[in-house]
């Protein structure tokens, strides 16, 4: 994967943003002294890029009514099976990350679920029929740090 080498521009502009993806170009342009359309040309090269993933509004599970984070970890009884699980587990709405990993897992995913008997359901009636030999579930109480990467730490080529 490349890296994309950012400058102190770049670096002012992915703070401000990732304080607030709401805030106006021209507040940005103001606060790095340079143009709107500087700031509007530098968005769209790092969007590009790949730097930026875009912008979203952030829904909290808790207030619509998803009290249970968990995180399950996927042993699969044919390993080779994985891009069709995979497939299988972006139709399920509840499940949020998918991530392949060193160790024992196959596959560990996170998800949400209204309570510890919809979890139940879920890992029963959608899980289970993916061809899993078995799965190690973690309830998460509540997350303590949850945040983007500091920009402040990322170097630049100033």
């Amino acid at each position: 994967m490349a890296q994309h080498h950012l400058d102190s521009l770049d670096k002012k502009i992915l703070k401000m943003i990732s304080e607030d993806a709401r805030v106006p170009f021209l507040e940005v342009a103001r606060a790095c002294d340079v143009s709107g359309a500087a700031i509007h040309q530098r968005i769209q090269k790092l969007t590009s890029n790949g730097v930026l993933k875009g912008s979203q509004y952030i829904i909290d599970p808790e207030k619509i009514g998803y009290e249970t984070c968990a995180y399950i970890g996927l042993y699969l009884k044919d390993p080779s099976s994985f891009d069709q699980v995979v497939e299988a587990l972006k139709k399920i709405p509840e499940v949020v990350e998918c991530h392949y990993t060193t160790g024992g897992y196959d596959l560990f995913i996170k998800l949400y679920a209204m309570n510890n008997h919809h979890l139940l359901n879920i890992i029963h009636d959608k899980l289970q029929p993916l061809g899993l030999s078995r799965s190690e579930t973690i309830v998460a109480f509540n997350a303590v740090i949850d945040r983007q990467l500091p920009v402040s730490d990322i170097p630049t080529e100033d």
